[in-house]
């Protein structure tokens, strides 16, 4: 374990470290787009709108590219991220490169998706300020397929090897990430295809992450059994000897979730409230940073409680705030309070940076101005804090 140093604990509140990096200009359009994130308008009419200039070729990509894109992606490709890593970075805060591009279903796309992904990792290679990269397995592979085989029900000749490549494509994605040394996450999805995921994400586990962290699975807490399937996966690695990935969060896909199960008239996976979606979380913090040895953890978070019980766990058990299996990680764009306070009293901090072509890019857009309205408080939270910088600057 290393040596923890006596290192301060980070002030949440404090917007001047917070929006360091921000010119006035940048604070005024966040502002203003955070006002606009609160209104009906952008969250549910702004979608179908949007999505019909753009598919009847209306020229609107520049504005939303200088407003809700530039606000949340770091650009259309890996090059144009390239100054979104850097100013992260002047405030202490590492870069996760996401090829944000969903929805595809045919083989080439996923080939071209695949390759995309590795660009990313040699993209990392060598470069600190680019500490995690991550992927999606739907980005590789088609839905459809995952859910057949959550579903235990057989595949055609056609299918199984279909499913091959995908699994040759997730074992490419992780070998590059291996050779060069570039942790990578595997993000969750839906419950109906998770279990197949899971799969993969050990499997590749036990093939990276033998005396090193390389590959993370994502946990979500929003769902009532995930806390017992992430103690279960510790018993398996610990057996196995590979260190155990841990991207901790809450959920993203909740109201989907429980639509479902209520139409197919199944047992929702989802907690019954947010504080046992709170409770879960905590205590799955706890349980890593008690096992910190062989689990290294991503603690993905825009719950500022949450974020300070893991800072006064790492103390309490005296671990450095710097330890390579500990990191926090935000959205670009958002809890830029967490990120750059956590970053300015030495823990590891990282924001996923999402691109790729705006069309494309859309449907991730809108999630995230939907989760600023759905979330409690957090685009009010938001606008607060921009509010009392604007005032320390006397703007």
């Amino acid at each position: 374990m290393i040596e923890s140093s006596p290192n301060k604990q980070p002030n949440f509140d404090n917007t001047e470290v917070a929006f360091r990096q921000k010119s006035n200009a940048e604070l005024k359009k966040a502002f203003w787009l955070f006002k606009m994130i609160g209104s009906n308008f952008l969250t549910k009419v702004g979608p179908p709108i949007t999505n019909f200039f753009l598919n009847i070729g209306l020229p609107i990509q520049g504005a939303i590219k200088a407003t809700i894109f530039q606000q949340f992606c770091g650009g259309e490709t890996i090059a144009e991220c390239d100054k979104a890593i850097t100013q992260l970075a002047k405030g202490g805060v590492g870069t996760i490169l996401d090829y944000s591009v969903e929805g595809e279903e045919e083989e080439i796309v996923f080939d071209e998706t695949c390759q995309e992904i590795i660009r990313t990792i040699l993209r990392a290679d060598g470069d600190k300020n680019i500490p995690i990269t991550v992927f999606k397995i739907t980005g590789i592979g088609r839905f459809a397929l995952l859910e057949k085989l959550d579903a235990k029900q057989t595949l055609t000749a056609d299918e199984q090897s279909e499913f091959e490549k995908v699994k040759l494509r997730c074992e490419m994605i992780c070998r590059t990430a291996f050779d060069k040394g570039v942790p990578i996450m595997i993000d969750a999805e839906e419950t109906w295809i998770q279990d197949t995921i899971d799969e993969l994400a050990l499997d590749m586990m036990r093939k990276f992450n033998q005396g090193r962290i390389i590959v993370y699975n994502t946990y979500q807490m929003y769902r009532h059994d995930k806390l017992a399937d992430m103690k279960a996966d510790h018993l398996i690695a610990k057996a196995a000897g590979f260190i155990l990935g841990v991207k901790m969060v809450r959920g993203a896909y909740m109201e989907k979730e429980r639509k479902r199960a209520a139409e197919m008239g199944y047992l929702s996976p989802i907690q019954p409230d947010k504080e046992s979606s709170d409770k879960d979380y905590n205590e799955s913090l706890r349980y890593c940073v008690d096992h910190i040895d062989e689990i290294a953890i991503v603690c993905g978070t825009h719950n500022e409680d949450s974020s300070r019980l893991l800072t006064y766990l790492l103390d309490e058990k005296k671990v450095a705030h710097n330890h390579p299996h500990v990191y926090f990680a935000q959205l670009l764009g958002m809890s830029d309070n967490l990120s750059f306070n956590l970053a300015d009293a030495n823990y590891n901090v990282a924001k996923y940076v999402p691109y790729g072509p705006i069309k494309a890019v859309m449907p991730y857009l809108f999630r995230r101005a939907q989760e600023n309205t759905s979330v409690a408080g957090q685009t009010g939270r938001e606008l607060g804090l921009i509010e009392r910088e604007l005032k320390r600057r006397k703007l």
